[in-house]
């Protein structure tokens, strides 16, 4: 994808974009034409950040519809449509790969002619407290291929649900591009007794004057409306200020209906499981070396432990195990409220391991705990805005990459990044650009002391209503996690798939995943801080 073909009027590296005119057939050029939201000065990007950009945009293209309005009659019905297991009576053994069709119909129980919708599956044994996630293909017609490998023996059965139909992701799509407002923030500033709050943003509608509060290092673009008698200089707090309503015609809202079509069972038609038998010889050679982020499965619980596909996971479960990895260690979390979970699990569960009381907001931090005796030392800091936190004080809001910059790293120092959840309601190319910026950091902080451990922990599933999948589908975090994914492959950062780990697990969905998933995360983590001498 060449840069030359964006002609004038195409701000290149526009935060903005509404998607005018996609043309799908990718053997052309995929030139999408935008204009920005709005018209403060854009980031420039250069030849290669384009090309990347252009490259990962594609990679995420979804499938669309038919033009037209689709009636909710011919949407698809997750009880009219059914799956079936390919050859369900042959022996399967450890190791091989399950096929299952998926065949969509309407509300009519007519088929449907065309892809798109978001499927999510797993199969599990509930005996034995295993699962592991599917990969599906979208055949473009109606149908999808779910493909599973076989990891234990047994009996396992097979789950397929629809997260959302192909008719409410053109919504969320047109949400994404055209309304970046719906979650919006605000802003407190104080002089002396006075003070006043103004509503803030990536990017504000013009016609009023604003405070550009625009980061000096990152470029990251951040600007509220200016108060009207304080300066700008005066700003003391970030908050979140709401989410709009009405967002909807009513045609629309018929897409997302709790106990219709928002994450439903498909049931199968037929057998909805199979026996696995035990492989014949004892065969280890199938942990693969390398480290692949877009691998499928990377992984699989077995008796409530997960167990990476790529590397050995040690289970810690007693709290010295911790210590004893930890000691003389600095551990810096950054992120979302999901990682702020490991800073809680680690505190709680390891004695010695006392909070420091910083005098910080509830749930916001930052946070700090220590362990004098062993010298350890954990520390929690929420991501630059956008965040959806109440209320962040504007000296501790600070963004990663800057972070990453005054670590001097090194053997005893491991950083733990997740940043996805408060992005959901942007525009990609805004986290493509928050990825950028933290990327370079890390390599940076690799260059200089190579024996820095990194983790990102991915992004996971979470409960959907109505409401919710507006502002953070699973669908806006798929797309976005895959968009990571790829920006990370290749450097020397471990990955703690808590997708996979909250897509395979048989307990609910949940935005902050319930504590036997978030032991698993730390055991993952762990084990790559402190990897079994072997």
């Amino acid at each position: 994808f060449s840069p030359q073909h964006l002609d004038d009027d195409t701000v290149s590296g526009s935060n903005w974009i509404t998607e005018n005119n996609v043309q799908h057939s990718l053997s052309q050029t995929a030139k999408t034409t935008r204009k920005p939201y709005c018209g403060y000065a854009q980031q420039t990007l250069s030849k290669r950040e384009q090309a990347e950009q252009e490259s990962l945009l594609a990679a995420i293209q979804w499938p669309k519809p038919p033009d037209g309005k689709i009636a909710f009659a011919q949407s698809s019905d997750p009880t009219h449509s059914d799956f079936v297991i390919v050859k369900p009576s042959r022996v399967f053994k450890v190791g091989d790969q399950l096929e299952v069709l998926v065949r969509m119909k309407d509300f009519q129980g007519k088929p449907k002619q065309y892809g798109g919708d978001y499927l999510q599956a797993r199969i599990h044994s509930p005996g034995l407290k295993a699962g592991a996630a599917g990969r599906i293909v979208d055949c473009n017609n109606g149908l999808y291929k779910v493909f599973f490998t076989l990891l234990w023996p047994g009996e396992v059965k097979v789950s397929v649900s629809l997260v959302h139909p192909s008719e409410a992701i053109q919504v969320l799509l047109r949400l994404r591009e055209e309304r970046p407002d719906r979650v919006y923030f605000k802003s407190s500033f104080k002089s002396g007794r006075y003070s006043e709050t103004t509503e803030c943003n990536v990017c504000l509608p013009g016609g009023l004057p604003v405070c550009n509060f625009t980061d000096l290092y990152t470029g990251e673009p951040w600007f509220c409306y200016k108060p009207r008698k304080l300066s700008c200089a005066s700003r003391i707090s970030h908050a979140k200020g709401g989410y709009l309503k009405g967002l909807l015609t009513q045609e629309e809202s018929l897409f997302f209906q709790s106990d219709v079509n928002i994450k439903r069972p498909i049931l199968s038609s037929g057998p909805d499981s199979v026996i696995v038998k035990p492989k014949a010889v004892t065969d280890s050679s199938s942990m693969g070396r390398a480290e692949d982020p877009t691998a499928s499965p990377s992984g699989y619980y077995y008796e409530d432990q997960w167990r990476s596909r790529t590397h050995w996971i040690h289970n810690f479960n007693k709290s010295d195990d911790i210590t004893e990895c930890l000691q003389g260690k600095v551990i810096h979390l950054f992120g979302d409220s999901t990682i702020r979970q490991w800073f809680e699990y680690l505190t709680a569960f390891v004695p010695d391991l006392v909070e420091f009381n910083l005098g910080s907001p509830k749930n916001v931090g930052p946070f700090m705990s220590v362990d004098l005796k062993h010298n350890i030392l954990l520390k929690f800091r929420c991501h630059g805005p956008p965040i959806r936190f109440s209320t962040v004080f504007s000296s501790e809001l600070r963004y990663i990459a800057n972070e990453l910059n005054s670590i001097v790293g090194g053997r005893n120092t491991v950083v733990a990044i997740t940043i996805w959840s408060h992005f959901s309601t942007f525009p990609v190319e805004v986290y493509i650009r928050r990825l950028r910026n933290i990327r370079r950091a890390v390599l940076q902080l690799l260059d200089r002391s190579p024996k820095t451990s990194i983790v990102i922990r991915t992004a996971n599933v979470q409960e959907l209503g109505p409401e919710v999948s507006l502002f953070n589908s699973d669908w806006y975090s798929f797309q976005l996690d895959s968009v990571m994914r790829k920006m990370f492959s290749g450097i020397d950062v471990h990955f703690v798939d808590a997708w996979e780990m909250s897509v395979a697990h048989y307990l609910p969905h949940n935005l902050h995943p319930n504590e036997i998933i978030v032991k698993n995360q730390i055991d993952a983590f762990l084990s790559y801080v402190c990897p079994l001498q072997t």
